[in-house]
This record gives C-alpha cells, structure tokens and sequence, in this order.
C-alpha cells in the first residue's frame, strides 16, 4: 500500500513551506521516524520524520521548491505512481509538482534526490555512469560537481531558504516605504568607563525603549491605511548567521534589567546562529536595532524592517579626536542612525528621538 505523505500544518499560522533538503532518496528504504526531510518555515528549518516504514517510492516536490500545505511532498511504497496533487482546505491552491526525472532502465538504479539530478543536467554529467559515496551508493552533490568539467567562472545559485525569505522582505520593504535616514554622532567615551563588561548592546535597548516613550510614534507598524501605536517594547535584534540576516525579536524589553536585557539579546542570538529559536520568537517586532559591529563599515543605512516604522543603527566605534572644553581629545565616537518611514514619521521627530537615544548613551549615569 502507497503512503502519500503531505506538507503538513506546522502551526503559527504558516501556509507553505520550502523542502530545504530531502534526507532520503528514491529507492531507499525506510523506517517510521526515519528523518524524511527538512522543510523551512519562516526563517527556522525544521525536521520531519517519516510517518511509515517502506521503499521511498517517488519525491514530488525538489529541494528548493515552495509549495503549499497539503501538498503531496513524497509517497512511500506502492509503485510510486504519481498521485493528483489535493489543496488544503481553506488554503491557495498547491503548487503542481515539479516533475522528476525518470530513473534510467540500464545499468542499474540511479541514487540521487532531485537537486543533485538538477545540479547534473546542468553540469552535462551523466548520473548512471557514476558510482556515489553517499549511504546505499547515493550520488551526492560533491560527486557530481567532482565529476564536472569547468566550462567557465560562471557560478548559478538559487535564492533558497533564509536568503529567499530575505530577498522577499527587502524587496517590500524598498518598494513600499519611502525611507529617509538621520544620522548623529554620539561620544562613548563615558560609557565605556561606566559598563564594565557588559557590551554596548543592553545599554542601547534601554535607550532606544527610554526613547520609544518618549517619542511613540516610532514605536509603530503600518497596516494598509492604519498606522497601530504599541504599548509593549518588543524589539528586534538583526543578527547575521551563517543563512543570512535574522531579526529575532526580544520581548518586554521595558521591563528588563540591564543584565537582563544582556542575557536575552544574548540567548536570542546564539539560537539564531544555531537555527533553533521558534516561529514566534522571529515575529512581532515593534522596532529594530542592528549592529554589524567593526564589520558594518563607518556608516551604512540600514532598511526599515516593515511594516514597522523605523529602524536603529549602531555603526562602527573607534577613537576619534574630538573637541572638548576648546581642545583637541581624543574620544570613543560612532555613529548612529535612524532610518524611518516617512509617511508616519517626520523628520525633525526621527531626529529628536536619535538625539534623546544618544543623550542617555552619553550621560549612563542619568
């Protein structure tokens, strides 16, 4: 009996997924809660066992592709005739199937998922002429491109996993709102006495929330005509890991203490870099803070994380001469910034807001 095993619901209200990485191939045989495959979800990946034991009959959908819930992803046992492909109910309809490539008649039964077929048409390689090292003699992506003879420098890569997600969120977010950026300096010379071994980062939040108070409108989201004014500090922290930027998101940070506010924004990060936050800890964000740290450059203008209205900069700190009481010093400067959406946000209160923020970074003790 065939098992056709679908995309199922995970939860958080997610209508599709992306089949990051298949964990099996066609022909191989499989136990229940084998790993199957990996399917990415709004910026976290996630692992499905299989729900059967049997032969993996035939894989509907390529790594890479996004398709719908509900969607026919694999079938296991039976003899792998392609079932129709169903919609979810109250769900878009699914996505058809990309096909797959037929396994050769002669000389034995080709191991290989669809990426690696893909990969090995592109390249000209010819998979049954080719022994592969994976489990079961699996032909892997190594094998293949080992196999390849270089016709150029031409490298072609799919916008797949975190980097699509990106890719579609920046895009909006340049299409949709008309940014303008301030930019101030701000003299750390002060807190660099005064934090200890803390970083910068706790310091920044309580400002940036101290400020939010002050300044409410920033503290916003934009919803077709309406704009919604939060009264809870929910600020996102972009992190860059090895997939690409994610924006975990640190809650009730009005609440916080300093060493709390150090310790959360640290958690949220290492489980960023380790993919292992959940769905709803990389939603709901009021506002943004971003810090690439020495690696961000004297100065950059980040993008409003929409539909919010408005995101903070930290740029890079080093010391610089400054003039204080007349006389050439030399002092810890850097630069912030404040890129806002316009059609919420005037300028000159993006401005006051940035200055209130550098105000309470510079006199920590106030």
């Amino acid at each position: 009996m065939a098992y056709q095993f679908k995309l199922p619901d995970l939860g958080e209200g997610l209508t599709e997924g992306e089949v990051a990485r298949w964990l099996v191939c066609e022909g191989q045989e499989i136990a229940e809660d084998d790993p199957l495959v990996e399917i990415q979800t709004d910026k976290t990946t996630v692992e499905i066992p299989s729900p059967a034991a049997g032969k993996v009959a035939r894989i509907l959908v390529e790594e890479g592709q996004v398709v719908a819930v509900g969607t026919v992803l694999v079938v296991i046992g039976g003899d792998g005739t392609a079932p129709p492909v169903e919609e979810a109910v109250g769900e878009e309809p699914a996505r058809a199937p990309a096909p797959v490539r037929p396994a050769p008649s002669a000389g034995g039964r080709v191991r290989a998922t669809p990426l690696v077929r893909r990969i090995a048409q592109e390249l000209g390689v010819a998979l049954e002429e080719m022994a592969g090292t994976g489990p079961q003699g699996q032909i892997t992506e190594d094998d293949v491109r080992a196999a390849s003879v270089p016709v150029g420098p031409v490298l072609r890569q799919r916008l797949r996993g975190v980097r699509r997600l990106i890719a579609e969120h920046l895009t909006v977010s340049h299409r949709e709102v008309p940014a303008v950026t301030v930019v101030e300096e701000c003299d750390f010379t002060s807190l660099d006495h005064a934090r200890g071994d803390r970083t910068y980062l706790p310091y920044l939040l309580a400002a940036t929330v101290a400020g939010l108070q002050a300044f409410p409108e920033l503290n916003a989201t934009l919803d077709g005509e309406d704009i919604v004014l939060w009264d809870r500090y929910d600020l996102g922290i972009a992190v860059q890991t090895e997939e690409g930027l994610v924006v975990p998101v640190l809650r009730e940070a009005g609440g916080k203490t300093l060493d709390e506010l150090e310790a959360e924004a640290g958690r949220l990060a290492e489980g960023a870099r380790a993919g292992t936050l959940k769905a709803d800890e990389l939603r709901g964000s009021t506002f943004t803070i971003t810090s690439a740290g020495k690696l961000g450059g004297l100065f950059a203008t980040p993008l409003v994380n929409y539909p919010e209205v408005g995101i903070l900069g930290l740029h890079r700190i080093a010391e610089r001469p400054a003039v204080v009481a007349g006389q050439v010093v030399a002092r810890r400067i850097g630069w912030l910034s404040c890129t806002f959406d316009h059609r919420v946000v005037d300028g000159a209160r993006a401005s006051a807001f940035l200055l209130d923020v550098i105000g309470r970074l510079q006199d920590p003790a106030a």
